[in-house]
């Protein structure tokens, strides 16, 4: 017996006073609603009804559980209909997975400018670099710097992250640009080290289309990317840092672009959730925001 099916059949009969304008409310037939009923007597082993063929009164039993099961139904449905809600409007939770940075220059001012028109939408923000567990994290969906992911998602490639070798004007007053990727190796470098593995991430060139590899000797090695950039910055040497984060200090005069014909853009930043034909509007609309204002090819 559907339990929940017979104790919305009884309170709408027990409400009407009758199975026949039960039936009609529910759209089936009054011997559909006794049956439902008889049952759930059977089950309950009381009598829920005194009937006559006109009309039906609770019993002192009925009544008990008409006054027990009522509250709880109401609150049943209403909680069903605000699922229901949210899943169809722009309204509820969205829980988005990014790294830090990422998290902090790209995504935090889409979520401001779609708090904005649709402010019945919030927010959980995972600002960590790690999985792409769209399921097991409860992720709705996520941002990923570097290559592609590789987890069963959908994905999309927003734009391309280009890693520009660049430096601050006072270190290239004092020390010279390098005019070829050997002569770096005479530099000041600053390097990244990979929390994961503990090693140094060599850096990427672009050299006549194909990816060339070079390891550099770091006078500072970071595994903070932040750090990396800060070091950077107070002219402590050169460095290779991502467009994500290179982009503003680059654009202010902070930092000077240095052998820009061999930048790499390999890497992107990618968007991905899981596959799904049962995705809350809140969630698509979000995608297509998200998509609309950051694809660059």
């Amino acid at each position: 017996m559907d339990e929940l099916r017979a104790i919305s059949t009884f309170i709408r009969a027990a409400e009407l006073g009758s199975f026949n304008r039960a039936a009609t409310a529910q759209g089936t037939t009054p011997q559909a609603v006794s049956k439902t009923v008889r049952q759930l007597e059977q089950h309950l082993g009381v009598r829920l009804f005194h009937r006559t063929t006109r009309k039906s009164a609770l019993t002192e039993d009925g009544q008990l559980l008409l006054d027990s099961v009522r509250a709880s139904m109401e609150g049943f449905t209403s909680a069903l209909n605000r699922v229901k809600h949210a899943a169809r409007e722009d309204v509820g939770l969205i829980r988005i997975s990014a790294g830090g940075a990422v998290g902090r220059k790209v995504l935090m001012p889409l979520v401001a400018e779609f708090s904005r028109l649709h402010p019945g939408v919030s927010f959980d923000l995972v600002l960590e670099d790690g999985s792409t567990d769209t399921v097991g994290e409860r992720i709705d969906l996520g941002f990923k710097a570097g290559n592609a992911p590789t987890a069963q998602v959908v994905s999309r490639r927003l734009f391309p992250i280009r890693l520009v070798v660049c430096a601050t004007p006072a270190y290239l007053a004092q020390h010279g640009a390098p005019d070829t990727i050997d002569s770096l190796a005479r530099h000041h470098c600053i390097g990244y080290r990979q929390p994961g593995t503990g090693r140094p991430v060599p850096w990427e060139f672009n050299v006549n289309g194909e990816t060339q590899y070079q390891t550099m000797p770091y006078v500072v090695c970071c595994s903070d990317p932040e750090a990396e950039m800060q070091a950077v910055l107070n002219g402590i040497g050169i460095g290779q840092i991502d467009s994500i984060n290179a982009t503003a200090p680059l654009q202010s005069g902070e930092l000077v672009p240095l052998l820009t014909h061999t930048t790499s853009d390999r890497m992107g930043l990618y968007l991905y959730y899981a596959q799904r034909t049962d995705m809350p509007s809140r969630v698509r609309r979000f995608i297509d925001f998200a998509v609309s204002h950051l694809i660059k090819g």
